[in-house]
């Protein structure tokens, strides 16, 4: 499999990148609804995944990728990929989870600025895609914006820097592992799916389930589905078609709707927390702006050496 450059990202690749960051800024919505009904946060993840396992099913069909299912299960190498990226999202999953549901959105977003940071400097260690000044420019203003964070929160952001680096290193083994977004998504439900299963037969033993106690509690379990897999999908197909430096860029999107919602939540906005998000911002803005000025000298060379060929 060849790693994708700048001049190969498409746009339905872009696109796709930017509607998965925007379902995942929302998504803490989805689980504090669920979570003002009674649902708990292992609960929540219980239904996750149970339900997202039907639903990255019917992606599997509709793409016809059956076989490449089959071959995954036969090749030990390629499972034992699948069962480390299926780990890794499970403790993704599980953090955020109980993050967006015990007043700790702020943290959770901060997690997801800092991915970013580690996908450019992933990008540049494994892929040898290149970063420029600017690019680390905005990875030091971020950096100070994460040691003001600490210094806010009087602790390390644990749940920030676990959320980043478990999926900074779900993106990098989703970008190496010779399989189809969908296929591959199928796969790593299946394996999350037998878990899910039991933790919702115990709730429903022990009378502790609020997924089935009336008609809207269901409905409110089976949303986890479709709002788990399908930016989940958006995610590993984007990953596979566009460089991590960009996937990064473009990630700045879900934590700064998470910002918002957390925030309007009510959690608490210091001051130092303030200028701790603001040089984030300002280190996510150098980057856009860099990256604004690059494509557009791209554009011009090409536009240039058009005309210079249809001149000679």
């Amino acid at each position: 499999m060849t790693t994708a450059t700048g001049s190969d990202a498409s746009r339905p690749a872009l696109l796709s990148a930017f509607g998965c960051y925007t379902l995942w800024g929302l998504m803490p919505l989805l689980f504090m609804a669920q979570h003002a009904i009674g649902f708990d946060a292992f609960e929540i993840l219980a239904h996750r995944a149970l339900w997202a396992v039907l639903v990255a099913g019917l992606l599997v069909v509709l793409a016809k990728q059956g076989e490449q299912v089959m071959a995954a299960f036969r090749s030990p190498k390629t499972l034992l990929w699948l069962m480390l990226s299926t780990a890794l999202i499970a403790v993704n999953w599980g953090l955020y989870v109980w993050a967006t549901t015990h007043h700790a959105t702020l943290e959770a977003s901060l997690g997801y600025y800092i991915n970013p940071l580690l996908n450019m400097i992933v990008g540049l260690w494994l892929f040898r895609e290149k970063i420029d000044k600017w690019g680390w420019v905005a990875i030091g203003m971020a950096a100070v914006g994460v040691l003001l964070q600490a210094l806010a929160l009087g602790r390390p952001p644990w749940i920030s820097i676990a959320l980043a680096i478990s999926f900074a290193s779900y993106g990098v083994i989703r970008k190496r592992v010779p399989i189809e977004a969908q296929a591959g998504l199928f796969i790593e439900c299946l394996l999350l799916a037998p878990l899910g299963l039991l933790w919702i037969v115990w709730l429903l033993h022990t009378g502790a389930s609020a997924g089935f106690d009336s008609p809207v509690n269901l409905a409110w379990a089976l949303a986890n589905g479709p709002a788990t897999v399908l930016p989940l999908a958006l995610f590993a197909w984007s990953a596979r078609r566009l460089p991590l430096s960009t996937i990064g860029f473009i990630q700045f999107l879900a934590p700064t709707i998470q910002f918002v919602i957390g925030v309007w939540s009510g959690e608490q906005l210091t001051g130092l927390r303030i200028a701790s998000f603001a040089f984030i911002w300002t280190g996510a803005g150098v980057f856009a702006a860099a990256a604004f000025l690059r494509q557009r000298a791209a554009r011009l060379a090409l536009k240039n050496s058009a005309e210079e060929a249809v001149g000679g």
